[in-house]
């Protein structure tokens, strides 16, 4: 029999965190991290990653494994996925893995077979200076297809696109094996309009609790402004912000409608698998969660 996977997923703020600490204590679960820029230390404030008071004692997998001047891929995150389900399993827990970032969930869903090719420090750091409309450019003459199917905006993905292209000659497409797990898939849905209130409540809150001083800490541990824009949304404006080339208020505003931009971005993507259950977080549905969760572990 395959090894039971259960999957949290949603768009951003949409409160999958605190469901699955709430399924991890009632069916004695251990969570993975699916968040691509919750690996990195010292992201905190500005990612929203759990604190130790919000897992009430459960413990998380794949978060602060990287320096955020390093990038971390995903068929990283895969082997060090599926490296920490083994473990919990072999505690006798159930792995619960939890996150928003779409293309690692799915290259764990799908078992993709990732293309083996090694970082090229030198590329990367000639890549690093060009614009982002650059890179996409670059791209497109090595591998039209894989240029029109990837974030135009995503610089660490562009720039391992084009490392990828220049090896193989072309960027592969995902190969898929047979899975190797059986996967409830549970996906959050919120109305637009109450998520687009929640972002900008969070968003006001992290500014809040610190936001900024983390930045300015970041910059100060060495950081590069470069770096932190292509960490993206929240450190890109807060880069915007600290180098004095937007005002406070435009980048509230800004960062706000970004971060709008990407849940529906995110929702876009999660909508292709057909095999994610939607619930909204009612308490009705709660009830329907945890038994739709106690029924598969069965």
């Amino acid at each position: 029999m395959k090894q039971k996977l259960i999957l949290i997923l949603g768009q951003t703020a949409s409160g999958k965190s605190s469901l699955a600490v709430e399924l991890a204590r009632k069916f004695e679960g251990e969570i993975i991290s699916a968040d691509s820029r919750q690996v990195y230390i010292g992201l905190n404030i500005g990612t929203g990653k759990i604190t130790d008071t919000e897992m009430r004692g459960v413990p998380h997998h794949i978060l602060d494994v990287i320096s955020p001047k390093k990038v971390f891929t995903v068929a990283e995150f895969k082997i060090l996925a599926e490296e920490k389900i083994d473990e919990i399993v072999s505690r006798g827990k159930v792995p619960i893995l939890c996150g928003g970032t779409g293309f690692y969930i799915q290259a764990i869903v799908d078992n993709f077979d990732l293309p083996k090719v090694a970082p090229n420090f030198i590329l990367r750091k000639k890549l690093a200076r060009l614009k982002t409309e650059k890179l996409f450019e670059t791209l497109k003459k090595l591998d039209a297809r894989r240029a029109s199917d990837i974030d135009s905006q995503n610089r660490p993905r562009l720039i391992r696109a084009i490392e990828i292209a220049k090896v193989l000659g072309k960027v592969p497409t995902l190969g898929r094996k047979k899975s190797k797990y059986d996967i409830l898939q549970i996906g959050i849905k919120t109305e637009e309009e109450k998520l687009q209130k929640k972002i900008r409540d969070r968003l006001l809150a992290r500014l809040k609790k610190g936001m900024v001083t983390e930045a300015r800490l970041l910059r100060a541990r060495g950081l590069s402004w470069k770096r932190m824009h292509e960490l993206g949304l929240e450190y890109r404006y807060l880069a915007l912000y600290l180098q004095k080339k937007i005002t406070y208020k435009e980048m509230l505003h800004d960062l706000a409608n970004e971060i709008v931009k990407y849940s529906k971005r995110q929702m876009t993507w999660f909508k292709r698998d057909k095999k994610i259950l939607w619930f909204s977080l009612e308490p009705k549905n709660k009830t329907e969660i945890v038994k739709t969760v106690r029924n598969f572990l069965k």
